[in-house]
Formats: structure tokens, C-alpha cells, sequence
């Protein structure tokens, strides 16, 4: 947890992520990365020199049409001291029912962004915090460099001005192995998703390119995340 922290807090400094009365929704499923986020921001809130308050927000896809379960995050947010919100919506019927969608994650993610801004909203957020790491950044790399041939990623810090809503992500630092560790060692109750895409996506197929990658030329993901600070890509 300790090397989690210096990372987020390296990056809330780097990119001023972080200011005086913040109130942060942070967007937690079940999975290890937001779970890691949640837990770490409640210890960050203790000990930043700007202090900022944190909600927790599960926005329900409704697999299968049924309600999910989440009285173990519950609990978790009742021993963090945060307040826990789930909104309940119809993501799974739209994308993989009415729409039938045969590639469904970027329009799934994209509603899902969508649905958490609205909700941090209504409880009086400023900024919402999402649960990307270093992976992430650089996997949404390759995949626009590949598929688009753009030098392209979403960004450290993003104001959405027409929701009035800034984007954070202070786990750009870390990689996934961290959140994963973390995970384990504090027992967090992480869950496998019940989406019908998880694990045959393009961007896992990006994630084991990657991990070849890296096993004859070095830590790869870390040396894009260096290349794209140093042209100052998107804002990095």
C-alpha cells in the first residue's frame, strides 16, 4: 500500500490532481484496480496536504438483468469511513441485448462514464476519480497507434465541461501487479466480472502483446509512459 500511495501521490502533485474542498466520486466495480483506488484514496485523504473528501459509486450493469450483489463493497466502504452509492441501470440490456453489439466495450465504457458523472454529480462531486494504471495507459497507446495510427491516450486530468466535471486518474504511476498486491494483501473482496466480453477483448490481446514486448526489451509499458511525457502527449 505504502509504494501505491507514493505513486498516487507523486501523480496528484505532478498534475495537480488534487485541491483544497474536492469532493472525488470514485467509480468502483468489483475488480482489483478500482477496489485498490477506493481503499488507497481513503488512506490519501488522511495525510494530503489538501484536504478532500471521497464517495464511492458503483454503477449496476445489471448482468443477466439481476440486480448485482454488493454488500461486501458495502462493508468495505463502512470500515473506510466513505459513503457507498450503487446506481442501478439497464447498460446490459442496452449493449448486449437491444443493441447486440459485436465489439460492445468502447460503447459499454463509454455509457458507463457516462452514467458515473451523472451520478457523481448528484452527490455534489466535483471530480471523479478512475481506477487506469500504468497498463492502461499504455495499452490505450498501442491500440490507438495501431488500430488509428494516432499518437493518442486519454489524459492524467480531463474537464468535462459540459457535464461540469473534471476527470482524475491518480494511479497512472502504478502498474497492475501493484493493485493486484494490494488486493491480496488487504483482503479486498474482489470479484471476476460477470461481463460476457471480460477477457476476449481487444485490449487484452494489447495487454499479452505488450508482456511479450517486454520480455526482450525491458519494462516496456514504463518506457511509453516516458515517451509521451517527454512530447507532452495529451497532457502527460
Amino acid at each position: 500500500m505504502q509504494k501505491l500511495l507514493g505513486y498516487m501521490r507523486r501523480a496528484c502533485q505532478d498534475y495537480n490532481m488534487i485541491e483544497d474542498g474536492d469532493k472525488i466520486a470514485i467509480g468502483v466495480s468489483a475488480g482489483k484496480d478500482s477496489l485498490s483506488l477506493l481503499a488507497a484514496m481513503a488512506q490519501l485523504r488522511d495525510f494530503y496536504p489538501k484536504k478532500f473528501d471521497i464517495v464511492a459509486i458503483t454503477i449496476d450493469m445489471r448482468f443477466n438483468n439481476e440486480d448485482g450483489d454488493f454488500s461486501e463493497i458495502e462493508e468495505l466502504c463502512r470500515r473506510l469511513g466513505v459513503t457507498y452509492i450503487v446506481k442501478p441501470t439497464n447498460l446490459y440490456r442496452l449493449v448486449f441485448e437491444v443493441r447486440q453489439e459485436s465489439n460492445p466495450c468502447s460503447l459499454c465504457s463509454k455509457m458507463r462514464r457516462g452514467a458515473l458523472n451523472v451520478a457523481a454529480l448528484e452527490a455534489g462531486c466535483n471530480k471523479v476519480a478512475l481506477g487506469h494504471h500504468l497498463d492502461d495507459v499504455a495499452e490505450t497507446f498501442m491500440m490507438n497507434l495501431l488500430n488509428g495510427g494516432t499518437l493518442n491516450c486519454f489524459q492524467p486530468v480531463t474537464y468535462l465541461d459540459r457535464k461540469g466535471v473534471t476527470v482524475i486518474r491518480p494511479m497512472i504511476y502504478a502498474r497492475e501487479s501493484d493493485c493486484a498486491r494490494v488486493a491480496k494483501k488487504l483482503g479486498l473482496p474482489v470479484k471476476k466480472s460477470a461481463c460476457p466480453a471480460d477477457g476476449n477483448t481487444e485490449r487484452e490481446e494489447t495487454k499479452q502483446f505488450l508482456t511479450s514486448l517486454e520480455k526482450k526489451y525491458g519494462n516496456v509499458r514504463s518506457k511509453i509512459l516516458g515517451a509521451m511525457q517527454r512530447k507532452e502527449i495529451n497532457g502527460y
